[in-house]
């Protein structure tokens, strides 16, 4: 993984979790802020090192946009089964790199190859 954040002194990779709840997971507003305190209470617990770094609520096919960092794609994982376990919703987990970051990444890849070279 090449997206890496510096927390609490370790790398992290940073991920992106889309979410969508499913439509017997809240049957009123208030229901959601209840499940959302839940579901945190269970990633804190089983996740300490996981450090959340912002929560949106999106238009579209998904409910929820979620930016984490975590030690690993396994505990990214972990986050993910406890969202789907106890917030009833369909995740998807992906890895995030920084602007700057890929620009880096990318000025170290090999120009194009001259088709008469080769």
């Amino acid at each position: 993984m090449l997206s890496i954040a510096v927390g609490k002194g370790v790398a992290m990779t940073t991920f992106i979790m889309l979410t969508r709840l499913n439509t017997e997971a809240v049957r009123s507003p208030r229901g959601l802020e209840k499940l959302e305190r839940d579901v945190m209470k269970h990633v804190r617990d089983e996740c300490p090192d996981v450090e959340w770094l912002g929560s949106y609520a999106v238009l579209g096919p998904c409910d929820y946009l979620d930016v984490f960092i975590a030690n690993d794609i396994e505990t990214a994982a972990r986050v993910s089964a406890l969202i789907r376990t106890f917030g009833h919703a369909q995740t998807e987990i992906w890895t995030a790199t920084e602007w700057d970051r890929f620009k880096e990444i990318v000025r170290t890849l090999p120009g194009p190859i001259d088709p008469s070279n080769a």
